[in-house]
């Protein structure tokens, strides 16, 4: 399968992420939003990004201008048309997902890979909405994107061995780890993550230490680069509840109840390190 052109529908953080990837190899991408203040804020992230690995000899200041130039930012929907693959990198919301995946299905040619960058959504479930199941398939990148290897690759109920394999092939292209896994709640990484956050919050909720000294403790006994409660931050803490209540529902187990503190602080609009308030101030 010959992927030439890739079309990245969302242009927030992972969004523009998975743009920059793979314009940086030599991909050209369709990069898709509603309004073109996101796309040129996407541009403008993607810039500095690629600033940043001229600065530290990554890439030269031709690859730089290279890689933006291979990146097209449209409003219409339609223009994903040409592309051979496309990726859906939208909020964890079903119903916009749904929406996109069967105006994907619509717009582009039969042959053309569905990916979802999803991180915890049934892919089942968004193949489900399409004519193709055996093309859709969950393409889940790390954040920052740029710098992080490990690409989850899901296999939905109908995803085909030859999409997989694409998958894979492509994944490598991008300098990326691609690691199979099948379509469950939260899939592997959040399945494990997710409840690790959530009971560092309620070990705050309950009094038992303040953030800073649970993240001290996973720093310094743990060796983690950051603590769960840093990483809430960076991660979002509106995105670890939607992550939370698919994993409860998903597989209907208590444990997996979103931490009320968590609740309460995404009603509050304390949604971490982009809103400049969560767990610490920013």
């Amino acid at each position: 399968m010959d992927i030439k052109i890739v079309g990245v529908v969302g242009a927030g953080t992972m969004g523009n992420g998975i743009a920059h990837v793979f314009a940086k190899n030599r991909y050209h991408v369709v990069l898709c939003d509603v309004e073109q203040r996101l796309l040129d804020r996407a541009l403008d992230t993607i810039g500095k990004n690629l600033d940043r690995e001229v600065a530290k000899a990554k890439i030269s200041a031709d690859d730089r201008a290279t890689a933006l130039q291979k990146i097209e930012t449209v409003i219409d929907r339609a223009v994903l048309a040409k592309c051979d693959l496309v990726v859906e990198a939208v909020f964890e919301k079903l119903e916009l997902k749904q929406q996109i995946f069967r105006d994907l299905d619509r717009i582009c040619r039969p042959e053309v890979i569905l990916a979802s960058n999803t991180s915890s959504i049934s892919i089942t479930k968004l193949a489900g909405f399409t004519q193709r199941p055996d093309k859709v398939i969950g393409m889940h990148f790390f954040n920052p994107v740029p710098v992080m290897k490990l690409v989850e690759v899901i296999r939905g109920l109908a995803t085909s061995d030859e999409t997989c394999a694409a998958v894979k092939t492509l994944a490598g292209n991008l300098d990326k780890s691609p690691v199979e896994v099948h379509d469950a709640p939260g899939f592997v990484s959040n399945r494990v993550l997710m409840p690790l956050l959530n009971e560092a919050m309620y070990a705050v909720m309950e009094g038992v230490a303040t953030p800073e000294a649970v993240d001290e403790v996973f720093k310094l006994g743990m060796n983690h680069p950051m603590g769960p409660l840093t990483l809430a931050d960076f991660i979002g803490l509106d995105v670890c509840l939607d992550i939370m209540r698919v994993l409860h529902a998903g597989l209907g187990d208590p444990k997996y109840y979103p931490c009320p503190l968590l609740i309460k602080m995404v009603d509050a609009g304390w949604l971490g390190r982009k809103a400049g308030r969560g767990f610490y101030k920013y």
